[in-house]
């Protein structure tokens, strides 16, 4: 190993820079990674002339992607959809791979590397896909159900395609087949083996690291359980991916499973990242130029290719016509996975790297206009079957709910969201909802919620939501700039259009109700509000009083409930201290500069300091006259920032 730290440290920084370049232009991250190993590599900048020497460390990055995989397949949702999935989804593997197995065949490649190429045209990408469907909170849809499930067999396919490939690199022309089905009986072996220890060892294992209540541990037992299952089947001759998937597939079903992929998430990203800038250091720049024509050509043919075979096999199926050409059309790249099986194919000289390069330039090609397809999928599908207007089954032009009049729009589908939302559906109020979290829109839209995906600070979704003919606006995140920005945003479109906005506490009350917000609603103090309310009540105040009480504090922003005495318990942190509201009681000296003075000459307010009360001879007056002069003795209850009542004490005692 001689790659030197300089060399690592200028690495990283070209893959940052390259991975915001690409974001900065909706490009996915894979092919910043691809990019940033083409500049890096041997026939650029040269940053590591040799990638083997890194290459170790990048196959770990294909290890953790397959224990993700193997914790992301569902049994029971596979078994849900196997029509889907082993209807359209297998029909579309086998065709596509024998399709181009056989155009391989007749430019002139050998079986061995034919079937390769097949399995890597046949293969789509899974993260570029459901990215792009999750942002647009269209994952729950007929349409998106039919993508999901080619994708979820092509990514089961990925695996024997990963023991292949070492098995093909030994094996002659006449015995390829027997080394297949050898390859099988040893994974059938291997996958006994893993199963059994999935089901008696690993709930065991996990259930005592739990108890440990260490993170640290946690995230180690799961690295080590991963790599053990990797290294075992790597032992048996086997892919170290297949072993991998098998562990996650094994814990897929535990109820440690999202915490097991939390805890994967960064060291997968970064080794993946790692192993896609090897892949494209061995990109030769000289074959892209030379061979450019053949490239496009390529592209062409695979894309135009996928979309009829999806077409075809979903027409089998008798699925719906628009649903069949939008897949197609969202599934007619390559995937990453393509690029896995292509570098280990060059590993194990099964293809050349020339070829390899080729194979990954029409890849990487096509993956860089999948973002595009799928956002005009639906367009696409209309020139193609040449209609004007098509049946939608998904939200890809906008929303999913007619146009709405007399609703309530709420922005934010959180806790306090969806609190608001049932009740007003027990009183039958219209609604409508605008959240950003992709995960929470799908769950909410499967249930039936009236829920958009979208940015509320975008005038596009806004107005697409319906703030020009809604009748309240509801912010329920606790975002203080964004909300901010939003409620601008919403004062320029409908000045008229009453806004209610919920924030946590009321740091910053008087920003909002400035930016144009018509009611601010203080979760913490609104809480303490209505215990006070239930305490008067059951303390024998008439609901009446009670009732004006409570309208009078709202009136004046809650000016009884600011302020705090603090304690040795009090937190104060940084970002609290010019928020917080505290409240000090002062005692007046003989020798305080505040005895014998009026206090309104003491002129508090320009200091924002408020007199909460005054306390004299044991006898507190709870709002004393400006008139009234200070006594030795007296003892003022003041309330403001914590800095503030610093100053006004040390006024107070000494006049400064």
């Amino acid at each position: 190993m001689h790659v030197s730290f300089a060399s690592i440290l200028i690495l990283m920084s070209v893959a940052v820079f390259t991975v915001w370049l690409f974001k900065r232009v909706n490009l996915p991250p894979i092919l910043a990674y691809l990019f940033c190993g083409v500049v890096a590599g041997p026939h650029m900048l040269a940053i590591i002339d040799n990638p083997e020497e890194i290459h170790f460390f990048a196959e770990l990055g294909i290890v953790f992607l397959l224990f993700s995989l193997g914790l992301e397949f569902s049994l029971p949702k596979m078994l849900a959809m196997r029509h889907l999935v082993f209807g359209i989804g297998l029909g579309q593997m086998i065709f596509t791979t024998l399709v181009f197995m056989g155009l391989a065949t007749l430019i002139g490649f050998d079986a061995k590397a034919a079937l390769i190429i097949g399995g890597m045209a046949a293969l789509s990408s899974t993260a570029i896909v459901i990215k792009q469907m999750s942002e647009k909170g269209t994952l729950n849809t007929t349409r998106a159900q039919m993508v999901v499930s080619i994708l979820l067999f092509q990514d089961l396919a990925v695996v024997p395609f990963l023991i292949l490939v070492p098995l093909l690199s030994d094996a002659d022309q006449s015995s390829m087949w027997l080394a297949i089905v050898m390859a099988l009986l040893k994974g059938a072996l291997v996958v006994g083996i893993l199963l059994s220890a999935g089901k008696w060892l690993l709930p065991r294992i996990f259930n005592e690291v739990a108890r440990t209540r260490t993170d640290e541990l946690f995230v180690l037992t799961t690295i080590l359980v991963a790599l053990i299952a990797a290294g075992l089947t790597y032992s048996f001759g086997l892919s170290m991916a297949l072993g991998a998937f098998l562990a996650g597939m094994m814990l897929s079903e535990s109820q440690y499973r999202h915490q097991l992929e939390a805890d994967i998430r960064p060291f997968r990203d970064i080794l993946m990242g790692l192993f896609f800038i090897t892949v494209g250091m061995r990109f030769e720049l000289q074959t892209l130029i030379s061979q450019f024509h053949w490239i496009l050509l390529g592209l062409v043919v695979i894309m135009i290719l996928k979309v009829l075979i999806v077409r075809a096999c979903a027409w089998l199926y008798r699925a719906n016509k628009t649903d069949s050409w939008a897949a197609g059309i969202k599934l007619c790249q390559m995937g990453e996975f393509s690029f896995v099986i292509a570098a280990l194919a060059v590993n194990h000289d099964v293809l050349s790297a020339e070829q390899g390069s080729l194979l990954l330039a029409i890849g990487v090609l096509s993956m860089a206009v999948t973002p595009w397809l799928i956002d005009n999928s639906v367009l696409v599908t209309k020139l193609l079957v040449g209609e004007q207007s098509l049946p939608s089954t998904d939200d890809e032009e906008q929303l999913v709910h007619p146009t709405m009049h007399d609703h309530v729009l709420i922005l934010g589908f959180g806790r306090v969201g969806q609190s608001v939302s049932r009740l007003l559906s027990i009183e039958k109020i219209p609604f409508l909802v605008v959240d950003a979290d992709p995960v929470r829109v799908n769950e909410s839209r499967s249930a039936g919620q009236p829920v958009v995906f979208g940015d509320v600070s975008q005038k596009d979704i806004l107005r697409a939501a319906g703030v020009e003919s809604a009748k309240l606006v509801l912010l329920t995140f606790d975002e203080h700039q964004k909300a901010l920005n939003v409620i601008k945003t919403i004062a320029e479109m409908r000045p008229d259009l009453p806004v209610v906005v919920r924030t946590r506490k009321d740091y910053h009350l008087e920003e909002l109700y400035a930016a144009g917000a018509s009611q601010v609603v203080p979760e913490i103090l609104e809480g303490s509000l209505m215990l006070v309310s239930q305490v008067l009540h059951l303390s024998g105040i008439p609901m009446s009083r009670i009732l004006k009480r409570v309208r009078s504090e709202r009136k004046e922003h809650y000016r009884h409930m600011h302020g705090f005495f603090p304690g040795e318990t009090t937190e104060v942190s940084y970002e609290t201290t010019d928020k917080l509201e505290f409240m000090h009681a002062i005692v007046l000296t003989r020798d305080a500069y505040a005895v014998g003075k009026s206090i309104g000459g003491l002129d508090l307010l320009k200091k924002r300091i408020t007199l909460q009360g005054l306390r004299r001879n044991n006898v507190e007056i709870a709002e004393p006259d400006v008139d009234e002069t200070l006594k030795v003795g007296d003892v003022l209850i003041i309330s403001g920032k914590p800095r503030r009542v610093e100053r006004a004490e040390l006024y107070l005692l000494e006049g400064h």
